[in-house]
């Protein structure tokens, strides 16, 4: 079986924790929050057994614990008579930042419950010395963006693969049948020539050659691909800078059979020549309805 990675996140409560793990989670870990520290062990020989997929691991190990912190040392230090491998992942923040970011966010700090959010932070860096001592990476976040964090965690362990941080899905469907409630875009395509009002045509599908080049014949076709593929070009790289991890485009047309399918096609194939890590879904095609 190949070796597993394992990743343990911890540091200064506020520090950024959440949105590292989340990051690690699109990168392909799996994660775990607030995972007491005498569990590690066991959770890192689970995943090394046969048969087992995830090689990929993450783990939120903080004071949130309480009383549990305080075996983090020495639970790695038993990791690593076992000849097991794990990096640690330290998180801090100046004060003047930490108690800014709890103010903001209106949340109490785990160790002051009754008391001032400074003094928790005091206590905080004293219970995570030794742990920061045997940190692998120290990450000061408080000049940081999200997308600074972001992209610095990326660069730490997304490995030596290929990672397209967007993943990209391209649907086609019917607005007979609804509009897919979780697409970034929709393009209604009901303007274009309708296939359906040509006999030998309308039981075929937008993926057939014969249907695509009717829609493709009609320079208004051609005039929508070259705007629709200019928008797509200049929108997704920005997407990407900007951080998000999928952006679903949807097109529709009266029933999902004919048109959307062929510009959604035409889409993908686009975006899949450029490099981009996409997939395209023909929602309506199962329906086998022909539009209207």
């Amino acid at each position: 079986m190949e070796n597993i990675r394992l990743v343990i996140i911890t540091g200064m409560s506020g520090a950024g924790k959440t949105q590292v793990s989340r990051t690690l989670e699109d990168l392909g870990y799996f994660c775990v929050d607030n995972l007491p520290p005498m569990l590690i062990a066991k959770f890192f020989e689970l995943c090394m057994q046969p048969g087992n997929t995830v090689h990929k691991v993450a783990l939120v190990v903080d004071t949130r614990g309480g009383e549990f912190f305080g075996s983090l040392v020495e639970t790695l230090e038993e990791m690593e008579l076992h000849g097991h491998l794990y990096e640690v992942l330290y998180l801090e923040a100046s004060d003047e930042t930490l108690i800014r970011r709890y103010k903001e966010s209106r949340r109490r700090h785990p160790l002051a419950q009754n008391g001032r959010v400074s003094e928790g932070i005091l206590q905080e860096r004293k219970m995570l010395e030794k742990i920061r001592g045997r940190a692998t990476h120290i990450l000061d976040t408080s000049d940081f963006t999200t997308n600074q964090l972001r992209d610095k965690v990326t660069a730490l362990f997304a490995g030596d693969q290929e990672y397209e941080r967007m993943n990209i899905a391209v649907v086609s469907f019917g607005f007979k049948y609804g509009i897919p409630i979780d697409a970034d875009m929709v393009f209604d395509v009901r303007f274009l020539p309708n296939p359906f009002y040509v006999e030998s045509l309308r039981k075929h599908s937008g993926q057939e050659p014969d249907v695509g080049e009717y829609i493709w014949k009609w320079p208004i076709t051609q005039q929508f691909m070259e705007k629709l593929g200019g928008l797509i070009d200049f929108l997704v790289p920005n997407y990407i800078k900007e951080g998000k991890s999928q952006l679903i485009i949807a097109i529709g047309c009266t029933g999902g059979m004919h048109r959307s399918v062929f510009v959604a096609q035409r889409i993908y194939e686009a975006l899949r020549k450029k490099g981009y890590k996409v997939n395209i879904e023909h929602r309506d095609m199962k329906h086998n309805v022909i539009e209207v």
